[in-house]
């Protein structure tokens, strides 16, 4: 019966004595503080892929995009740095990795899939321009590796093969 009694017990309740507590939303829906950095980001990603998804629609249909904000790290140490295949890297810092397709560790089958690594990215960008700038680069690199072949030939300097 003591059991029963103490998981009914209920939090107090916070008082508003004077009425000084939030009366609405801290940023309205229309104001650009609404949105967080990610889906900021998030945008920007999509923005950067639109003209690569126009022109190679069709040879991307199998390909997932996501965004991390940082790489996973299984070891470190202080005289190596090694990434595995598939990953775009800037002074040693992973911006982008191409995850191929295959069997994930519960044994289902997994597609291949682009991964844009957020905070390294915001960190090497002085702007918003350059941030887009940079995503386009990032995209087009591993849009060529995934398709195995030159990267101008996805940036729009070269025809489908």
């Amino acid at each position: 019966m003591t059991l029963a009694r103490r998981s009914l017990r209920r939090v107090p309740r916070r008082r508003d004595r004077r009425g000084r507590g939030m009366r609405g939303m801290l940023h309205p829906v229309s104001s650009p503080g609404y949105r967080t950095r990610a889906e900021r980001f998030d945008d920007l990603v999509l923005e950067a892929l639109e003209p690569i998804e126009l022109r190679w629609g069709s040879e991307l249909a199998d390909l997932d995009l996501a965004v991390d904000d940082v790489p996973e790290v299984d070891r470190t140490a202080p005289d190596e740095l090694s990434w595995g295949a598939g990953v775009l890297a800037d002074a040693g810092v992973p911006l982008a990795q191409l995850v191929p397709s295959g069997v994930d560790p519960d044994g289902m089958p997994s597609r291949a899939r682009i991964v844009i690594y957020r905070r390294p990215l915001e960190a090497r960008a002085k702007g918003g321009a350059d941030l887009a700038d940079l995503l386009h680069e990032v995209l087009v690199e591993q849009v060529a590796e995934y398709l195995n072949i030159e990267p101008d030939a996805v940036d729009g300097g070269g025809g489908a093969e």
